[in-house]
């Protein structure tokens, strides 16, 4: 079973109108509610792949039922989400149909009290008993110490269990001070943390700093890994066009997929890019877009950069 974490859980709402215009009103074309936070979008994609997945952080009020209705409906997905007093959080993405943008806005979640973070750290080391791998994702909600990524992370490793971070800022920093299996941090959020804008070498400092292996995502130029094994870029030959909510969650599944089923590095981060691409290119904001998936994979170039300056 692979355990997925996501503190700051959400339902996504997301709207489609013709054009999104500054200080106009817009009539809505359609509207798609699902279960969300970065986590729950892993879990998803895993799930899709075939694999047992259990999604657990928090969970309250009528939105918090919103999502486990949803989610209940999410084949291969185990609820294990912990209840909580406040109401989880929304997300909003607004797609302009006329560019394919896509504007966010998110919600900051619910004040988690330390009886309910403690009631969730009680379900999450009785989960990762059963647990092959752990991925940690999203944001932190209000109440929720800010070393708490660190915490948890050091509680996979003493129970065995390999540990994938994918959050930013400081609970980023002292997660990966923690000694994380992988990262997958984006190009900002590497910068952020390392204070270099320049990938090969920031992604060498992240592991310095504590990280086993990290994997950055660079947006269109696809990822860029740095593990004990070596150093490689994985990417399309052309940049695809859509709506990228949720293509980095994808890409966090690809990952850990990978890794549960014991590929080389580059077939994970093939894997990897193309479902982040299927994810950009689906009709539905946060969901991979399986024949695009099949065919992309194929394509993905990966280069070797163990050498690179």
């Amino acid at each position: 079973m692979i355990l997925t974490v996501t503190l700051n859980t959400a339902l996504d709402i997301t709207y489609r109108v013709r054009s999104l215009r500054p200080h106009a009103s817009h009539r809505v074309q359609e509207v798609i509610e699902r279960p969300g936070g970065k986590g729950v979008n892993v879990a998803r994609v895993l799930a899709a792949l075939g694999h047992e997945v259990t999604a657990t952080g928090f969970a309250g009020g009528d939105t918090g039922r919103s999502v486990r209705d949803r989610l209940a409906g999410t084949p291969g997905v185990r609820d294990a989400l912990v209840g909580v007093g406040g109401a989880t959080r929304r997300t909003v993405a607004v797609v302009d149909e006329l560019t394919g943008d896509t504007t966010q806005l998110n919600e900051p979640g619910p004040q988690i009290t330390p009886a309910e973070w403690a009631a969730f750290q009680e379900t999450y080391v009785r989960l990762l008993a059963s647990a092959s791998a752990v991925a940690l994702c999203g944001s932190l909600p209000p109440g929720v110490p800010v070393g708490a990524y660190a915490g948890l992370v050091r509680t996979a490793r003493a129970a065995g269990v390999p540990v994938l971070l994918d959050t930013d800022g400081e609970p980023l920093r002292r997660g990966v001070a923690a000694r994380p299996d992988l990262v997958k941090p984006n190009a900002g959020e590497l910068a952020e943390l390392t204070g270099s804008h320049e990938p090969l070498r920031a992604t060498q400092d992240a592991r310095r700093r504590g990280a086993h292996a990290v994997v950055a995502s660079l947006g269109a130029d696809g990822l860029l890994a740095h593990t004990p094994e070596g150093r490689w870029r994985a990417a399309l030959p052309a940049r695809v066009h859509g709506n990228p909510t949720g293509a980095g969650d994808s890409a966090v599944a690809g990952l850990l997929s990978g890794l549960i089923e014991d590929l080389p590095w580059p077939a994970r981060l093939a894997r990897a890019v193309a479902l982040s691409a299927a994810t950009v290119v689906s009709p539905v904001a946060g969901e991979f877009d399986r024949g695009a998936y099949e065919e992309l994979v194929g394509r993905v170039a990966v280069t070797d950069e163990t050498w690179a300056a």
